[in-house]
């Protein structure tokens, strides 16, 4: 999935000249928590979040501190043609709470970590109602292609499937399926010695 598919198209921006208070009774009136610095054309000029605007309060109040001062110049931005994945990767890494989206050093969108999380919750269907198998595989390369067709073979509709990250040669994968009974599923896998850690229907 692109961010173009999922990021705010056309978000509320402030421009340099602006002050804090503007900045902030804009932030509040709107219920958003980012806001763009854009000049001309809206190219990006720097990031606000309101942590940083609330500690610069007071500061701008005696005439010390302006937008300039307080915005995040040259912020961490995505492409709306990047994977949302590597727009996760570099929240996660950042431990950032959104990112303007421009094309051409213009903004067209922001996505916010909020938004991301909705997307992967969609994707998994954990919204929706379905079931669940966890099981435990090891690193044969049949090991998955056998579990999958176990499931397949006794009533699994498969949705999506994710996993952990592997340790001491072995995976725990979620496969999410179609609301089903799960039972007769996980005493299949079973009994082809698969280690079944839940099975929920």
């Amino acid at each position: 999935m692109k961010i173009q598919s999922l990021m705010i198209e056309n978000p509320i921006t402030i421009r340099p000249k602006a002050s804090v208070g503007e900045a902030i009774e804009l932030m509040k009136a709107n219920s958003i928590r980012h806001l763009p610095v854009v000049s001309g054309g809206k190219r990006l000029e720097g990031f606000l979040t309101l942590a940083d605007l609330k500690q610069g309060l007071i500061p701008s109040m005696l005439g010390d501190v302006s937008l300039d001062d307080l915005m995040i110049k040259n912020p961490i931005t995505v492409s709306p043609d990047d994977d949302i994945e590597f727009a996760a990767l570099l929240i996660y890494k950042h431990k950032i709470g959104g990112m303007p989206v421009v094309k051409d050093g213009r903004l067209v969108g922001i996505v916010t970590a909020t938004d991301m999380l909705r997307a992967f919750i969609d994707m998994m269907g954990i919204l929706s109602t379905t079931s669940r198998i966890d099981v435990v595989l090891g690193e044969q390369p049949t090991a998955f292609k056998k579990a999958m067709q176990i499931i397949n073979d006794h009533g699994g509709d498969i949705i999506n499937v994710s996993m952990t990250t592997q340790q001491k040669g072995k995976r725990v994968y979620y496969f999410r399926l179609s609301a089903c009974k799960t039972g007769v599923i996980k005493k299949a896998l079973e009994k082809e010695h698969f280690h079944v850690l839940a099975a929920m229907d």
